[in-house]
């Protein structure tokens, strides 16, 4: 077997494994996807959740919406 045969090989070696390597994490991806997919079916996606900032700008909101309601009704706070 010469050099140039070897290096062949080796370069073919090295392009098959990398071929694989990609394929399966293409593979692998897409199983991730599948089971974030389930989790989100059966337990509701994450972004129904407020975020904390909204939280607190609903807490705010209501916080306003009392005072004036007592203005309204003619208590002094």
């Amino acid at each position: 077997m010469t050099d140039a045969t070897a290096i062949i090989y080796a370069v073919t070696g090295l392009a098959g494994i990398a071929l694989a390597s990609l394929v399966g994490l293409a593979a692998f991806t897409r199983w991730i996807d599948l089971k974030r997919a389930e989790f989100d079916h059966r337990h509701g996606p994450a972004a129904a959740l407020p975020g904390t900032s909204s939280r607190i700008e609903i807490a705010d909101l209501k916080e306003r919406i009392r005072k004036l309601e007592a203005i309204a009704a003619g208590v002094d706070l």
